[in-house]
């Protein structure tokens, strides 16, 4: 599987250190665009979500040039660990497609 725009990834930042969930936008050679949450936020977020009710956290759109990026990674499991999206769906018992307003889940990077 190879990232595309409507990949489902994990963001990591160099400087300052952070991690970021989201769906990819673009990947350029000068920098990654996406829609994401911090990590940190992911559980606070996924606890507003499964609650149905007007959520204080999302997702927000940024772009982050190239050398403040680590590394680009696609959700998805390792072994028995859950990816977030899997994570997110059995917690919330919602697809993920629905939340983020996104139609098709084979854009999501999942592997088919």
């Amino acid at each position: 599987m190879r990232l595309h725009a409507g990949s489902l990834v994990m963001v990591h930042l160099v400087n300052p250190t952070e991690k970021f969930w989201g769906v990819l936008e673009a990947l350029e050679p000068v920098g990654v665009t996406f829609r994401g949450i911090n990590v940190d936020m992911f559980e606070e977020w996924m606890i507003e979500i499964s609650r149905r009710t007007a959520p204080t956290l999302g997702l927000a759109t940024m772009f982050v040039p190239l050398f403040g990026v680590e590394g680009v990674f696609l959700d998805e499991p390792v072994g028995e660990v859950e990816s977030y999206t899997q994570r997110f769906e059995r917690r919330t018992g919602r697809p993920i497609s629905a939340v983020l307003g996104i139609d098709d889940e084979a854009d999501l990077g999942r592997p088919s």
